[in-house]
């Protein structure tokens, strides 16, 4: 028998007399989700990588810059402006089920517009062509992983109604096919490298009577970001971060991405045989992805049993254990009992619950707000309460996907019957809200608390999710659990439908993009060193091995090599130094300045002096500027003599501290001595003479 799967008598075919597919039931603690076997539960992922680039916006050329301000704290004289979005017909003529669901929410966008976004970002003006500088970086990663250029690259439109772009769509461009990578020991193979816009900032949303209002800054809406969505290859959890490993490292050997919080999203599309495709966002930290992932799988496996054990009750065919398996006549059939089982029906429970001490209830009544109640017929016990896994995860539970589903239409949450009394709802209470619902031991039901339109769209969506219980996962995108800005414990929420093929149309601003033979090979022959290669190259330099892994790390080693090949020699451990204390911001002025220390023409002082000060001109016009500053205002470097006779002085007034502690008494003696010699003096010329004369002492 197949690893993972247990027998459960299934029927032969009659002519081989060997068991029909799809009726081995996958076997796994759910609890555990650390033990489950990937290849025995048929486990498929792929990952799709998203990276700014560090370039000017992708259709105005305006700056990429980001400002960092809370919705507080957005300056008044910004201008701003509100929108209503809604789902608009694909090529096909048919409306994305994402979008449609979007539109749903009953949502208003503010805009927050910042001195980098104009009319294009606001969607009342034309975009521009491609950005050169863009679509190099994209190619250039398409040759790196030996992906195939489109000749003529097409801007389409990608739906998004969510808010998160004006226009309603973002664009987004393939740009080429067809390449691979190498993770661990697995070749993976890479289906689209593509360049696209990036999102506006949410900053907040809150609550009004006309539905929520969601606050969106501008700044980053329009930044380039390169996709690259690789096939279903990768193998194991523990694979698809050796994966996001290699394509992170790919792209920042370009030395043209952005880096820093947020530059670097991972999104996660994860199924196995018994479950479906579910798209995963938010997983930043690499760490996270193998956990996320079991976790996923876990999830899809409690949901597989779940749905036969309601179709056992209620006398409907199995599901099969694999997905290509399913009957559309059956599930059909399925689908029709549940809607007459889970009838639509909303019931207003205001005044029933009137009396009832929840603090949560009466604070919902007192902003008026009403208390809406769906039943759930034969889901009793079936929901859940919260229970954790072994590595303190919360266990799926169908009851928390009901609250994920409602919480889309912006309420808080639900109650439901499987962990009432509770939340100060009594015993008294739950009788009779079962009593008005003429609910059955094996009836469950939801409460919600919100303006009655917001609950009544929270509630049809708690319907409609469980009657999904029936049947296998709800193809979706869901959301990594953020507390406080990491994962809460790597589980998930659901976030919108998974888009179908009516969200992509052409866009017909943008004229098609050659890419000529000639471009493409230019690009080929100035591919970026790998990182094995800078590692290489750096060896020789005579650097510590701290050195090598922070300028490697910090992207510096380019610099470092302009600054020692450039037009003043500076000495590699020196330039090393300088580069990690003050990166670079100003690398001209910062060598003019390093040369002229090692040199004894300035001080450790003049140099973080005239760094703020200087201008990035001629490198040579530094110089003259920086020693005619340092002998003006006095950071050259005393002589030896000076040195020596402020050590001697200090020495005779410290003795004391020289007889008990020896040569740790350099650190305290080194700032009384720069102190007397009023910064004048280089630290390395100091130490060296403090150390010598104590010696002599001790």
């Amino acid at each position: 028998m197949k690893k993972g799967w247990r027998n459960t008598s299934p029927p032969v075919d009659p002519m081989s007399m060997t068991p029909l597919r799809g009726i081995m039931e996958p076997i796994g603690d759910v609890s555990k989700p650390e033990t489950l076997d990937p290849v025995a539960l048929g486990f498929m992922c792929g990952l799709e990588i998203h990276q700014q680039l560090s370039t000017g916006k992708l259709h105005s050329r305006l700056p990429t810059e980001l400002y960092d301000f809370k919705s507080e704290e957005i300056p008044d004289e910004w201008p701003r402006s509100s929108r209503r979005l809604r789902a608009s017909e694909g090529e096909g003529g048919r409306k994305d089920v994402a979008a449609r669901f979007e539109q749903k929410r009953n949502r208003t966008f503010e805009y927050v517009q910042p001195p980098n976004a104009g009319l294009i970002e606001l969607d009342e003006s034309p975009p521009r062509t491609h950005d050169s500088d863009a679509v190099d970086i994209v190619l250039t990663v398409s040759a790196m992983t030996g992906s195939n250029p489109i000749p003529s690259l097409q801007a389409m439109r990608k739906t998004v109604v969510d808010g998160s772009n004006t226009s309603g769509f973002q664009r987004t461009t393939i740009v080429a096919t067809g390449g691979s990578i190498v993770a661990g020991s697995a070749r993976v193979g890479l289906d689209l490298i593509s360049i696209e816009e990036d999102s506006a900032r949410k900053l907040t949303s809150f609550k009004s009577e006309s539905g929520e209002k969601v606050i969106y800054n501008l700044d980053r809406l329009g930044t380039p970001l390169i996709e690259i969505a690789t096939s279903p290859e990768v193998r194991s959890p523990e694979h698809a971060k050796e994966t996001a490993i290699v394509l992170g490292r790919i792209l920042r050997d370009t030395r043209r991405v952005r880096r820093g919080l947020g530059s670097i999203r991972q999104d996660l599309n994860v199924s196995i045989s018994c479950g479906d495709r579910v798209e995963i966002k938010g997983c930043q930290d690499l760490d996270w992805i193998p956990k996320i992932i079991r976790l996923e799988m876990a999830r899809q496996l409690h949901f597989f049993r779940l749905a036969n054990e309601l179709r056992a009750e209620a006398s409907l065919p199995p599901l099969p254990s694999n997905r290509q398996d399913d009957s559309t006549p059956v599930e059909n059939r399925v689908a029709l009992s549940c809607l007459k089982r889970i009838p639509l029906k909303i019931q207003n429970l205001t005044d029933t619950l009137s009396s009832c001490e929840s603090e949560m209830v009466c604070s919902a009544l007192e902003r008026e707000e009403s208390i809406m109640a769906i039943a759930l017929p034969g889901l009793s016990g079936h929901l859940g309460s919260k229970s954790l896994n072994s590595n303190g995860a919360q266990m799926p539970r169908l009851g928390r996907e009901l609250a994920s589903a409602a919480k889309l239409a912006g309420v808080a949450g639900i109650f439901h019957s499987d962990e009432l009394p509770a939340y100060g709802i009594s015993e008294k209470d739950v009788l009779s809200v079962r009593e008005h619902l003429m609910l059955s031991e094996k009836d469950a039901f939801a409460l919600c608390l919100a303006p009655r339109w917001q609950a009544e769209l929270a509630l049809e969506a708690v319907i409609n999710r469980a009657r999904m219980a029936y049947h296998r996962i709800p193809r979706e995108v869901r959301n990594v659990v953020i507390h406080k800005g990491k994962p809460a414990d790597g589980t998930t929420t659901a976030l919108r439908p998974l888009p179908g093929v009516a969200r992509m149309y052409p866009e017909t601003d943008i004229p098609l993009l050659e890419i000529s033979t000639e471009r493409w090979e230019v690009i080929c022959s100035n591919l970026p060193l790998s990182a094995e290669q800078r590692e290489s190259r750096i060896q020789g330099l005579g650097l510590s091995q701290n050195q090598v892994e922070s300028i490697l790390n910090n992207e510096l080693d380019d610099a470092l090599f302009d600054g020692i090949e450039g037009p003043i020699e500076l000495p590699p451990k020196a330039w090393a130094s300088a580069l990690l204390d003050y990166g670079v911001e100003k690398p001209k002025s910062l060598a003019a300045a390093i040369s002229l220390r090692e040199k004894g023409l300035l001080t450790r002082e003049g140099v973080d002096r005239l760094l703020i000060e200087s201008t990035e001109i001629g490198i040579h016009e530094i110089v003259e500027w920086m020693i005619s500053e340092a002998k003006s205002r006095g950071f050259v470097p005393a002589d030896t003599s000076l040195i020596e006779n402020a050590v001697n002085e200090i020495l005779s007034e410290k003795m004391e501290l020289v007889n008990e502690k020896g040569m740790g008494a350099i650190g305290p003696l080194m700032g009384l001595v720069m102190k007397k010699l009023a910064g004048s003096a280089d630290g390395k010329s100091v130490s060296k003479i403090l150390r010598e004369k104590i010696s002599e002492i001790i």
